[in-house]
């Protein structure tokens, strides 16, 4: 049963890092440190230990930022979650830093699109060179007017896009940078975008033309000259809110659920089960962000999602991101029952990052077929589903949209979620020259 208690007290996120923004309505925006990854500061002793997570150790972020909704979409060791789109470049991963200077023209790909997002890199070009920052892309764009936004860098550039342009549609007056570490980032926010270089805003463009692209991939590109990478993170922005704390509108209990679904210090405590507390809305393509905590030691739970009707005979008939902070033999790489973050019984955890009895943030992009997640801002899923389709993600491919659903696993469930966020992405890879 759906049970609503008096709510104690409030828990707040921790505090934000200097000089970040003031929230919005729905989520906090925060900007992280443009320090190098060897300065950037420790977490505090009471977060996620740092040989857990290789975000922290490496200093790609803090807690703080973790718990602030970024996520690193490099982890500073492999080429997890990107793809490019010409093998012929050598895209690689040196002295912990992406790179590359021999082949063609090309970009190194997420895996999955991005809306509205505030990113963040550190790069370093050869002097003399060319690269750029691509959003909201198709993987092959042609055409930068219809394809993407491609964000510059080049000292010099013959028609004026130099750094911190927008290619063919807003020019920047930046003074040469060199070959010096450089901090960039790029605030995407509908049709406007805003770009910074070391902290000076060097353009806002509003995008009011038929061709504005409302979604699409994130590519570093590298063109002429090598191009390094050191530190690439993300953290979503205009966010809908799920589940803030205060009520459960919006959301129904499962049929024949034995879960208890309660509120309590505005957040959603989840005992007994096994139980399901569903959406009352579908989603397809989304962004999902939200804060969990286990009550204790190898415990399970999921999130179920693109999930159809849940009923008492068929109460869970979705996809799955997995909740379960247990690994085998001390070995973080070996997730017991696959590990948090988890597309279960499709594709494991590569990590487990989070510990039981802390909070812990998840992640999840579902973009048509392809589906990536992340617990606490490290990437642990990068998937593609290439079964056949079926409106029953259990048996097979689901495109169409769903319920997003909690579980209560078993009579042992002790799980806490709070700050429920999601965005909807606009159809994937969709280049304006297909459009009708």
């Amino acid at each position: 049963m759906i049970r609503r208690c008096l709510l104690s007290s409030v828990l707040l996120l921790a505090g934000f890092i200097a000089g970040c923004e003031q929230p919005a309505a729905d989520q906090k925006e925060s900007s992280p440190s443009s320090a190098p990854p060897s300065t950037v500061s420790s977490p505090s002793a009471n977060s996620v230990e740092m040989a857990a997570n290789p975000i922290l150790d490496r200093g790609l972020l803090t807690q703080e930022q973790i718990e602030d909704g970024w996520i690193s979409l490099f982890d500073g060791e492999t080429l997890f979650g990107w793809e490019p789109n010409d093998d012929q470049v050598d895209w690689h991963v040196e002295d912990g830093m992406i790179t590359a200077s021999e082949g063609p023209i090309g970009l190194l790909l997420t895996t999955v699109p991005y809306a509205d997002f505030e990113f963040v890199c550190e790069y370093r070009l050869a002097e003399g060179g060319n690269s750029g920052v691509f959003i909201r892309t198709i993987p092959d764009p042609q055409d930068v007017m219809r394809d993407c936004y491609e964000i510059n860098m080049a000292d010099t550039h013959p028609q004026g896009f130099v750094t911190g342009s927008i290619v063919g549609r807003a020019p920047a007056s930046t003074q040469p940078v060199g070959n010096s570490w450089q901090t960039l980032r790029i605030l995407s926010r509908g049709r406007e975008i805003q770009v910074e270089l070391g902290g000076e805003v060097t353009v806002v463009h509003t995008d009011d033309t038929d061709g504005f692209r409302s979604s699409g991939r994130i590519g570093l590109q590298k063109n002429e000259g090598k191009i390094e990478f050191r530190r690439v993170v993300l953290k979503p922005l205009e966010m809908t809110t799920l589940f803030g704390g205060d009520s459960l509108d919006g959301w129904r209990e499962v049929p024949g659920s034995k879960s208890e679904f309660e509120i309590d210090s505005q957040e959603l405590h989840v005992v007994n089960g096994p139980g399901f507390l569903e959406t009352e809305q579908t989603f397809a393509d989304f962004l999902l962000q939200m804060q969990v905590r286990t009550g204790a030691e190898n415990l399970n739970s999921g999130v179920f999602f693109r999930a159809q009707p849940g009923t008492e005979e068929a109460p869970s008939n979705g996809y799955e991101m997995q909740i379960h902070n247990g690994f085998q033999d001390g070995d973080r790489s070996s997730p017991m029952d696959s590990g948090s973050g988890a597309i279960f019984r499709r594709v494991p955890a590569r990590r487990v990052v989070a510990n039981d009895e802390e909070w812990m943030t998840m992640t999840l992009v579902a973009a048509g077929p392809r589906m990536a997640t992340w617990v606490d801002g490290y990437q642990v899923v990068a998937w593609e589903d290439e079964r056949e389709p079926d409106e029953n993600p259990r048996r097979g491919k689901r495109l169409e949209a769903g319920h997003v659903s909690l579980q209560g696993h078993d009579p042992t469930t002790d799980v806490r979620f709070r700050q429920i966020l999601i965005s909807t992405l606009p159809e994937p890879e969709q280049s304006t020259a297909d459009a009708p």
